[in-house]
């Protein structure tokens, strides 16, 4: 099977990629071997939160130079602060295209509010997340925090404290009862916020759920639901808010968070109807490599029947999507054998402290300044490496994962466009 680019990897940096690769004509295929990490995900997208050092960032783009000395391997230092400032917004148009109504920019971030009531910064939001500006207040000082009765995903008196205590507001916190989700409620297991929402969206339930959230609020200004609405688009939730008539957002919930589906959705949506092949349930298990080259992949399903591409993009995951691999011998990347940021002591891969940055989350492949992998020290000409599998950066700490995914897959799809490709 040929292809101009074939993608490992199904998550935010492979799907970004394979669109923009695809936006410009190129034949991909994306190879996947499970569910995404984008439906474990809130749905927001960071930028940079933080320096190493732990200062607090407002302006993404201002900090690169600094970041840039205190981390010289990080991704955004490889391609340096103009390509990461471009890129940055291409990511936005990108996401445009692709139907993803968002809200910010990479300019300043502002601050979304967490299923746990705090604020955090973040480069874009689902337009149904509360936000603030950087430095600014929620505008709202009475606000009702509902939950759904028997959905142990998302906690409202969680939510509700840490509002009174950082926002100085009045926080309620209430159930929705709805027997409408009777049937689910019944079964544990099926009582997710997927399931809630294929429900809850349902036109003729909305009268229904209208009133329960009226009159759960009370005298509220705003009310926070948990994201169990809008599994396809913001249409049930826009219409909650005019039959409750007051602003009403949604708060993502414990996985599956519909917010991360639905943008799972939309880039997979877009690459398909752009004519790229997508290879659900299949695994890269080796790879043959002539002269610095992957001339051929061999994957679970295909066996013996190799895939061929001119390019090959590597967005395997870190060690959640096993495209890192932990064991007795060390860290390793299991299909290519590629060199790899780690520490050779085991003692020295975590912190003890559970809430300090933890080593091993900078761990990934390493690669040059164009992100192409290297092996034994020497970049293979036709193979990069994007998203969480390369090292260098500290994704939680740094707050910077998704805008690593899709900075490093736009810089990966413009070097394929414009065929820079040197041996």
């Amino acid at each position: 099977m040929q292809f101009d680019v074939v993608v490992i990897g199904g998550g935010l940096a492979g799907l970004s990629c394979a669109i923009r690769l695809a936006e410009s004509g190129k034949r991909c295929a994306v190879v996947s071997s499970g569910q995404s990490a984008l439906y474990f995900s809130s749905g927001s997208l960071d930028l940079l939160a933080q320096l190493p050092d732990g200062t607090a960032v407002s302006s993404p783009l201002a900090a690169l130079p600094v970041l840039q000395q205190q981390a010289p391997q990080h991704p955004y230092s490889l391609l340096g602060a103009t390509q990461v400032a471009t890129l940055a917004r291409e990511a936005e148009e990108l996401l445009q295209r692709c139907g993803v109504a968002m809200q910010g920019s990479c300019e300043w971030n502002h601050l979304r509010v967490t299923p746990l009531g705090t604020r955090r910064a973040t480069w874009l939001s689902p337009q149904a997340i509360p936000v603030s500006a950087w430095g600014g207040n929620l505008p709202w000082q009475h606000i009702a925090v509902l939950g759904i009765e028997g959905f142990l995903d998302f906690q409202p008196q969680m939510a509700a404290s840490s509002l009174i205590e950082e926002q100085k507001v009045i926080a309620e916190a209430a159930f929705l009862h709805l027997p409408l989700l009777d049937r689910l409620r019944n079964n544990p297991s099926e009582f997710r916020a997927a399931n809630i929402a294929r429900v809850l969206d349902l036109p003729e339930h909305l009268a229904a759920l209208a009133e329960e959230v009226k009159r759960q609020a009370g005298e509220a200004e705003a009310i926070f639901l948990p994201a169990c609405l809008g599994l396809e688009s913001d249409q049930p939730l826009l219409a909650l808010r005019q039959a409750v008539g007051r602003p009403v957002f949604l708060l993502p919930t414990l996985p599956p968070s519909v917010l991360g589906m639905r943008l799972y959705q939309a880039l997979r949506q877009r690459l398909q109807q752009l004519g790229g092949v997508f290879m659900p349930g299949d695994t890269v298990l080796r790879a043959s490599i002539d002269q610095q080259r992957i001339s051929g992949l061999y994957t679970r399903n295909h066996t013996d029947i190799p895939l061929r591409a001119q390019q090959v993009v590597l967005a395997s995951g870190s060690f959640f999507s096993n495209g890192l691999v932990a064991d007795l011998a060390g860290i390793r990347e299991p299909v290519f054998g590629l060199d790899v940021f780690s520490k050779a002591e085991r003692a020295d891969w975590s912190h003890p402290d559970f809430f300090a940055a933890q080593p091993y989350l900078q761990f990934g492949v390493k690669t040059d300044a164009n992100l192409r992998a290297l092996k034994q020290g020497e970049a293979i000409t036709n193979l990069y490496a994007i998203g969480a599998v390369a090292g260098g950066y500290d994704p939680l700490q740094q707050g910077c994962g998704a805008g690593v995914s899709l900075i490093g897959a736009l810089h990966v799809a413009q070097q394929i466009i414009e065929g820079h490709n040197v041996k």
